[in-house]
Formats: C-alpha cells, structure tokens, sequence
C-alpha cells in the first residue's frame, strides 16, 4: 500500500521550537505503543543479539515458546510466555511497572513521540484543504497539536489523561507566544464531550478509538457528530496487522529525543482482538536503582468493523487512504468521514 502523501509539511525547525522531537530517523519501532497517541512503526528490528534475556539472546523461537528464566535477585523460576514478560522477571524487584500515560509512562512515550511520520503528514496535508480550527481527540503530549499549531491553525487538543497533557502543556510553555495563543488544552473524554463549538476538522490518531469499548464508541460518534461544522470531515486511523505469517512478537531498539535508548516489544498474535506493548530503557544503570516498564494491553478494532460502525452512527466514508506499504507488519489507513445527509 504506497504513500498517497504530499511530502509538504511543517519543517523540522517550526515543530522544534515547541518542543525539540526527535526525527523520523531516530524514531523507528515494530509496534508502536498501544496507545492513543501512537508511536510510529518503522523497520529497525534488532538482531539477536541486541536484546537478551535472563537466559540468553531472544530468539525468534524463544518468542513464540514458554522457557524458564531466573531472575538475578532471587532464586526462583518464572514462566515467561512473551520476551517482555521474561525481561521484566529479568528486573525483578527494580521493575517499575505501569501505563503508556500515566505519571511513570507518560515522559518515556513523549520522549519517543515522533512529529515526521506518513499519518502525521497525512493529516495535515488533509487538513490543509480547508480552513479553520481543528478539534484533536485523544491528543496527548501534542503529536498532532504541535504541527497543526505550527502551520498556523487554531487547535483545540482534548485528552483525558492529566499527566500526558501536563506534557503538552510544557510544550506550549516553551513555544512561541503565538502558538501557545491558538490552542485550547481540554481534559475530556473522548467518548462524550461537550465543548459549544463546531470544527470543520476533527481529528483522531491510530488505535485511539481501541481504546474504547462498543459503548464509548458509539459516544464518541455521537459527540464528533455533534462537533462537525456543516460540511466538516472526521479524520480517523485505524491499525490492523498487515502480514500474516510474522512472529507473535517483536522488539526493537528505539532511540527517544533526549538520546535515550528504549527495548519496545509488541506482542501481537495474527487475528488475536488485542496486543500487547511494553516499553523500558534499553540500558539501565548496572546497580539496584529503579527501572520504569510501560506496558499496556490494547484492543484491536478491524476496519469493516469500524466502517460498520462509523456508517450506522450517521457518518459517510468518503475517502481511505493506505498509509503502509503492504506486506508491513502494521497497516494503517485514513479515513476521512462526514455527516451523512
């Protein structure tokens, strides 16, 4: 599936002033988080040797096997069925578990947030088409927000966790006077939202919307619909599987901003209805200190399931765009929807 993109986009430059991210080149991963506020995938599969476990090297068999692994602080055995699983036993007692967006996750997935990927050009190339604020669902640390306030548009960023928008909010502080002035933060649900304004652009990442269940996505359609402005287009991703005979599990070798490097393992069995993503340092400091592991398990939603859904709440799909060459182990479309007549 080839890039139906134009290359135009904001220049690095423009997106560093709020921020400083780091480039599409640094930013590569097999699975990107689970998220709502989507790292982007890439290729940059580790070798064999570039992550091991308590016993060894992880190896493609040892991904999709149960192996005994000792731990280094203690003498027991642990029953690992993911790498992921195994590493954490690996840290023991130094494992700092817990969410992509919670006060522990939120800084590591905003440090690995990348501003340059086909979705995020995707988006505002689309949103380029016709003028006017942007409303951006699920917006976290401002993947989206940051760029579309740096073409010059008036964005409101809903999201509803407190410490992901703690992170976009040090963003705007260090950006220009400008931009922090055309944007609205908002901690909202995405499932039911009430803001009195109409938005000719409405925006929501990949798998955002998996993280709601039937229910929340039905509100969440109810309240886009009740936010469009006439005429106005509802941008939505979805993320399925695009091979079919890839390992259950990936890990890769991801290199955040700051110059951290991350072990991001994805856990996705073909045709399983979730996966799971665990993000940690790569290199942690070799004494008892604590060792921050995100992890998060996300529903997968397939696309005739959604358009399903999307067609019976009232919306009409005008448009897909394939964002992922095909063969790739993620594939991502665009959507782009309208209030049905």
């Amino acid at each position: 599936m080839p890039l139906t993109t134009t290359e135009e986009t904001t220049t690095s430059d423009e997106i560093t002033t709020a921020d400083g991210p780091a480039t599409r080149d640094e930013i590569t991963t097999a699975g990107g988080p689970a998220t709502g506020h989507e790292i982007t995938p890439g290729h940059e599969i580790t070798t064999s040797d570039e992550i091991t476990t308590a016993d060894g090297p992880a190896t493609g068999h040892e991904i999709t096997t149960s192996d005994a692994t000792t731990t280094d602080h203690a003498t027991t055995t642990v029953r690992a069925r993911t790498l992921a699983a195994r590493r954490i036993a690996e840290l023991g007692d130094r494992a700092r578990v817990c969410g992509l967006y919670d006060a522990l996750g939120a800084p590591l997935y905003h440090d690995l947030a990348t501003y340059d990927d086909p979705e995020t050009r995707a988006l505002l190339t689309a949103v380029r088409t016709t003028p006017g604020p942007v409303l951006d669902l699920a917006a976290g640390s401002g993947r989206f927000t940051l760029p579309l306030l740096a073409t010059g548009r008036q964005v409101t960023a809903l999201d509803l966790s407190t410490d992901m928008l703690a992170l976009l909010r040090t963003a705007l502080d260090r950006a220009p006077a400008s931009m922090r002035a055309r944007c609205t933060v908002v901690r909202g649900d995405m499932s039911r939202f009430a803001l009195g304004q109409r938005f000719p652009h409405i925006l929501l990442g990949t798998t955002s919307l998996s993280l709601l269940d039937e229910d929340g996505r039905a509100g969440l359609y109810r309240s886009v619909l009740a936010h469009l402005a006439e005429g106005g287009r509802f941008l939505l991703t979805v993320l399925e599987r695009g091979d079919s005979d890839g390992p259950d599990e990936t890990a890769v070798r991801v290199t955040g901003a700051g110059g951290t490097v991350y072990e991001l393992y994805e856990h996705w069995p073909a045709g399983a209805d979730s996966r799971s993503v665990t993000l940690l340092p790569a290199d942690p400091p070799q004494d008892d200190s604590p060792v921050t592991v995100c992890t998060d398990r996300v529903a997968v939603l397939d696309l005739p399931r959604l358009e399903e859904e999307l067609t019976a709440s009232g919306l009409t799909i005008t448009s897909r765009q394939f964002l992922s060459p095909p063969g790739e182990r993620h594939r991502v479309t665009l959507l782009t929807t309208e209030a049905s007549r």
